[in-house]
Formats: C-alpha cells, structure tokens, sequence
C-alpha cells in the first residue's frame, strides 16, 4: 500500500563503498563454484511492508481476546487514540479510460462544469472523451449525482457521486463520498472475510488514521482505489462484519503529540514488525513505527516462505553470472542491500530492488547458498570425491539418481566452519548427484562412469 522511499546520494556514495568491499573481501574466500551447479534457496517471511500493525498478527491478538485498543497500541507505541469530524474523500477509480459507463437503479442528475443539470431516467450511460449525451455536448468535469439509488461505473456500485474528467486519451473517474463511508470499501478490501471484530475496529482506526494523514490534495484526487494508496473496493466489498467495525470506532485515529500518524500496515510482518527507516530509505525514524515482536501471526499463510533459484535464473534476471549472493540486514531484521558476486565482478542492489525483480513477498529474507561439484567421468566402483559450499543452511543431504530416474539419499552433508565440504562416492553406473534441503533440490551433477572391464583392462596395461 505504501510508495519506498529513495536513499539519499551521501548515504548511497558511503554505505555503498562499504558493503561493496565487504562483499568483495568474502568473494575473494569462497571457493570457485561451477555455476551451473550453484542454488540460491531465499528463505523469507511475511509479506508486505512489514511496518506497522500486521494485520495476521492483529487476528492473532484478537484470537487470544485482545481488544482492538490494546492491538493498536502494540503495533503503534507511544500513541493515543483521538476523534476527528467526517469529511470528503476523493478516490481515482479509472485513468485514460476510452469509454465509461454510468448509471443507476434509479434516476439521477449529470451536472457539467457549466452547471447546465440534464435529469437522467434510471438505466446507464456510455460516455467516451467528448463527453456527448445525444447531440449535446457536456462541458467537463461531468459530475454524475445519484438519486435514491448508488451510482455504477462500468456495473460496480460506489456510494457518493463519480466525476467524469478528460485526461489523456479518455477519461478519469473520481468518485467522491464521506472517509466513513470510504472506509466501509476499505476495511474488507484489506482484511479477509471471517475475522473477529477486534481485528476489523483495528484494521478501520489505521485505514482512517493513514487517510487522513496522507490525503493529497494537491490533484483532481486524494487516493487511488488500490494498494498505491488503500485497496477500495466500492459497495461490493463490504460486509455487515466490516460495516460494524467502521461505525464502532467512527471517527477514532491515531495520534502522536497534537498529529494524526500515517499508520502503516500489512499484511504480516514476519513474526517482527520493521522500523520505517529501515524499509523505507530517506524517510526518518518514528517513535510510533518501529520494531516490535509479532508473537501471534503463526497462523498467517505467509508466515514462513522460501523461493529456489538456480544461478542461471538469476543471470538470466540480473545479467550477471552469479556465483555467490550477499545479503546485508538492517537493524529490525529486515534486507537493506543485496550483493551479487561473480568472476571478478559484483553488482549492488537495494533490497527493495532485487525483491521486486523477483517478485519476493517482503524484504525479511536471507539468501543460503549451496553448490556441488564433482568429476564428469569415474572408473567403476573407485572412490570419488566430490566437493561443495553451503551458507546459512543446515540439515543438506546428497542424493542421487536411481537407475529407475529417481533419487535417493546417499549422505549427509557436514559442511567445514568454512562452508566447504567433501563427501566421498563410489558410483557404479553412469548417475548424478544433487544436494537437497527441505524439499528443494539443487541441479544434478552428471557422472559418466567407466565401464568395469575397460577399468580392469587399463590396470593390467
């Protein structure tokens, strides 16, 4: 829901300097991978920002019977809860959109910018860029009131009225009601179905409190209808559940000295919320928005994660040959740099960067590496070696290939404090080995085997 920060050039030029040669230096030890046979297992957790209150963990506190008071004042510290007056929120729901459509259950009213007033029967209306209703022209913005019944734009229902600008090729479409009605889309949009009330009257004094807080009104519209902003899903998403929780705490945000707080949130942060300066690079700490536990988020779906990359995956996604990845942590847990390291070159990253290129689920993540090589060709039945790296991971076994093309396990891999290990084979037929690790396997590592008697013909020569 929240747009990252940017680091500042003075604290990019130095902090850079720094990880690049720490980076360089453990590059420079590890031993030289075949890339081919290097995976990259990215263990994480959470997913979303990380900062603020996590909305798993917030169903969790009301599983053990916390109220939603004591669920914000955990996640959001050193605030107190305050009131403010209802007001107009205006919320962008389609952008250079070529054709709209308008209409109601019942009649409505179409005002132009000119206030001419043009009185609708109940039913839809298609408009495109030059705004025409017959052979009238309408001056934009074209604002569209309803009657008795909401408003529809392209079939959805929205509370409040919707107006029609041009931008661009087509038009834009800003629908305007009271925040507390706005919340009524929000609150479901943001939570699942089927919570306790204490999470939703949570959920609705933080979507209020960031409302307020980061309302922009500098433009045609304060907020987009997704997670730009808050999600909004109009009359469809809301619920009685939510509808109750909203009206609970109507009016109620939260506030830090005499200011209403942007209260971040997501979706779970990964048994630890993140400090904002540590998720957000430029922005400056808030007493309010940093690291607490998350004692009661075990039963999020994101809880735990982890995504499997082979090096050739991420040449393919950073353009580098990537024999080695380093992850530096904030002081909350959370990634703040990513070094890629290659032969003799290294490329470094924002965590926020190399997260998005891979589509990871938050920035609580760590990068284990394991890598195994072995000779293309053994005599049979002799003893070969084979050699490899591990990093930040343990319980690795070695696996190999059965003649009926599956795999069993063969030994346990005890690595060196170094990371380096040797485990020694003796291959009978034409196999590969592979490392594997909580149901993730690495690539095989093919071992052509030399016949029995060529073996014996070559020792008797």
């Amino acid at each position: 829901m929240i747009r990252c920060g940017r680091l500042r050039p003075s604290q990019m030029g130095r902090r850079s300097l720094l990880i690049a040669a720490a980076a360089a230096a453990a590059f420079g030890a590890l031993p030289a991978p075949a890339l081919a046979s290097s995976l990259f297992l990215i263990k994480g957790a959470g997913w979303g920002n990380g900062v603020g209150m996590s909305q798993w963990g917030a169903e969790g506190f009301a599983l053990h019977g916390f109220g939603y008071r004591s669920i914000l004042a955990h996640y959001y510290p050193h605030t107190t809860v305050g009131t403010i007056a209802d007001y107009p929120v205006r919320v962008e729901l389609a952008a250079d959109t070529p054709r709209v459509r308008v209409g109601s259950a019942a009649p409505f009213l179409l005002v132009d910018a000119r206030g001419r007033k043009v009185h609708v029967h109940a039913g839809t209306l298609g408009f495109g860029r030059p705004l025409r209703l017959g052979r009238h022209a309408l001056v934009p913005p074209l604002t569209v009131e309803p009657g008795v019944q909401p408003l529809t734009l392209d079939g959805a229902g929205y509370r409040g009225t919707l107006t029609l600008l041009r931008s661009g090729a087509g038009l834009t479409v800003v629908n305007t009601l009271p925040l507390e009605l706005y919340l009524r889309a929000v609150v479901p949009s943001e939570m699942p179905r089927g919570w306790l009330a204490a999470a939703y009257e949570a959920q609705a004094v933080a979507a209020r409190s960031y409302a307020f807080a980061t309302r922009d009104t500098s433009g045609p519209f304060d907020f987009y209808a997704d997670s730009r902003s808050q999600v909004y899903g109009g009359i469809g998403a809301e619920t009685p559940a939510t509808n109750a929780a909203v009206g609970e705490t109507a009016g109620q945000v939260l506030s830090y000295g005499d200011r209403v707080i942007a209260a971040y949130y997501d979706s779970d942060a990964g048994g630890r919320t993140a400090a904002v300066e540590d998720v957000f690079p430029g922005m400056s700490p808030e007493p309010y928005l940093v690291s607490v536990s998350d004692p009661y988020d075990s039963q999020s779906p994101y809880r735990r994660w982890q995504r499997a990359l082979s090096a050739q995956e991420l040449a393919s996604r950073f353009g580098l040959d990537v024999a080695d990845v380093r992850v530096e942590h904030a002081g909350s847990g959370v990634a703040a740099h990513v070094s890629l390291l290659g032969r003799g070159t290294r490329k470094l990253l924002s965590a926020h960067d190399f997260s998005s290129k891979l589509g990871l689920r938050s920035l609580r993540f760590s990068v284990c590496v394991l890598s195994l090589q072995g000779p293309a060709a053994a005599a049979h039945g002799r003893p070969v070696v084979l050699h490899g790296f591990l990093r930040g991971i343990g319980g690795v076994v070695l696996q190999q290939r059965t003649a009926a093309g599956g795999w069993r396990q063969v030994a346990r891999v005890h690595a060196k404090p170094d990371g380096r290990f040797d485990v020694t084979v003796r291959p009978r037929a034409a196999t590969a080995y592979r490392l594997a690790v909580d149901e993730v396997a690495g690539p095989p590592v093919a071992v052509a085997v030399r016949s029995r008697l060529r073996a014996l013909g070559r020792g008797r020569g």
